[in-house]
């Protein structure tokens, strides 16, 4: 499952706040709890962690280990049940003079499931598996092919990874005096058929043991695609993943580009799509009655306390202050926000724009 931007941006924010915290010994608390655990046996197990704690020697590292508990034991008391994917909880004092005590908890609702359970006191929070959920795991694979080229990526949210490129030995079609017609289209097919073989093997390399991978989109100008299909000798395995071939005009970086374009039909779940349109949506407004538009941060943002904003389109190079202050006031009228990346091209269009759009509900006048 991916992340939705707000998702990402919200996680990253938390990731980064609890990352500036340091203890002096191990007495930062994190504690996760999977989907469907009792939070009533992870409270009893925390009861008795601090039982433990009154062991610890130092005066100050016993205070703030069962402080952190103490606190982090209220908090969880506040909860019904275990919210449906799990739970993740950080405590400890963060008052940055030792001697000092500014003892705080957060709670974390994850966006997918979590199946790990832990308990730890250390210097630092744990916040490798928080990490580990920004990382996209779904993949697409995209092969642009032609007789003489081909271009293998990865569409890996947003982003086109292009993995490599290769030439094929295919002659041209003009042939060398002396050489008989049949004898030189025998060699330009059984060059291209090699070529074939090679684009297939180099598919298998990159695809095969790929954690994620979705699906595999084709593409290329005219039936070479096709052939490449029927005669590149891919495995089973991923000839099973192909769910997509489409005509281009371009190869290389152009033609990966036209792929994701064409493939729209096939990646309509995939926010990369959704981006794109509502970008569209706006561009296609603006250039028709630019009234029903907004753009730019101070002219949008009194649009949206007037309540004309219908859908807020935000780029995530805005910086988390300006962008927090947008949601909230969004979220007072309604409004619908989307966070757009600068990954794709109506993305940095959105940037350069002044980084804030909006789609109105009625003419501006």
């Amino acid at each position: 499952m991916s992340l939705t931007e707000s998702q990402r941006f919200h996680l990253k924010k938390t990731i980064k706040e609890l990352e500036q915290h340091k203890g002096s010994h191990t007495e930062l608390v994190s504690v996760y709890v999977p989907q469907g655990y009792e939070l009533v046996k992870i409270v009893q197990h925390l009861a008795e962690e601090q039982g433990t704690a009154e062991n610890i020697k130092s005066t100050s590292t016993r205070k703030n280990v069962v402080d952190a508990l103490e606190r982090m034991i209220q908090h969880l008391k506040l909860f019904k049940r275990t919210p449906e994917n799990g739970l993740v909880v950080f405590s400890g004092n963060v008052a940055e003079r030792e001697g000092r005590s500014d003892v705080k908890v957060w709670s974390i609702e994850p966006p997918v499931p979590l199946k790990t359970r832990i308990y730890r006191c250390d210097k630092i929070f744990v916040l490798d598996i928080l990490r580990d959920m920004l990382d996209i795991k779904e993949v697409y694979g995209l092969v642009v092919i032609d007789r003489r080229d081909a271009i293998i990526a990865l569409l890996k949210g947003k982003t086109i990874v292009p993995l490599l490129k290769t030439h094929s030995e295919v002659p041209g079609k003009f042939k060398a005096g002396g050489q008989s017609a049949a004898r030189f289209s025998r060699q330009r097919e059984g060059a291209a058929r090699d070529h074939y073989r090679k684009v297939a093997e180099y598919m298998k390399e990159q695809f095969f043991h790929l954690e994620g991978l979705k699906g595999i989109i084709v593409g290329g100008p005219g039936p070479t695609k096709y052939d490449f299909i029927e005669e590149g000798e891919i495995t089973n395995e991923l000839k099973k993943k192909i769910i997509a071939v489409k005509d281009l005009s371009y190869t290389d970086e152009f033609g990966l580009e036209e792929l994701l374009e064409k493939s729209e039909d096939v990646l309509a779940s995939e926010e990369v799509i959704g981006e794109k349109k509502l970008m569209g949506r706006f561009l296609d407004t603006l250039a028709k009655n630019h009234r029903l538009v907004s753009y730019g941060e101070n002219e949008v943002m009194k649009r949206v306390r007037e309540g004309m904003v219908d859908t807020l389109l935000v780029s995530e190079s805005i910086g988390d202050e300006k962008l927090e202050q947008f949601e909230q006031e969004a979220a007072k009228m309604g409004t619908t926000m989307k966070i757009i990346s600068t990954e794709t091209r109506e993305g940095a269009q959105l940037r350069d724009l002044g980084k804030v759009a909006a789609l109105l509900r009625y003419e501006a006048h």
